[in-house]
């Protein structure tokens, strides 16, 4: 495969994979892909795509570190940062995590206040 004919990334749609030996690799994401199964194992063009705040692609099942205090609307106690936050479920909206925080309970973080752990 020559450059120009290389199939976007089916991780995060990245037009800017390489080769290397019979592998596609994705700079922006390091999703790797075997380039046989580019076309078969390609993400549906809607998939929900979430990074954080260091641009690492997130995943449902992932654990997450928070990066910034951040105040709980409606209650007088605030989630840390160093809090863990462990099997996050990604969802559409503006707080496109959904989770489950000890001592809080169920609540929705935004992607860029949290990093990959």
């Amino acid at each position: 495969m020559d450059m120009t004919t290389l199939p976007p990334c089916p991780a995060c749609a990245s037009t800017l994979t390489y080769e290397d030996a019979s592998l596609l690799i994705c700079p922006e994401c390091g999703h790797e892909w075997s380039a046989g199964a580019a076309d078969a194992a390609q993400e549906p063009a809607d998939a929900l795509v979430v990074k954080d705040a260091s641009g690492n692609l997130l995943q449902d099942g992932d654990s997450v570190t928070v990066i910034k205090d951040l105040k709980i609307k409606g209650a007088s106690s605030v989630v840390k940062v160093g809090t863990k936050v462990k099997n996050i479920r990604l969802i559409e909206g503006d707080h496109n995590i959904d989770c489950k925080i000890d001592g809080i309970g169920a609540m929705q973080l935004k992607s860029e206040f949290v990093r990959k752990a």
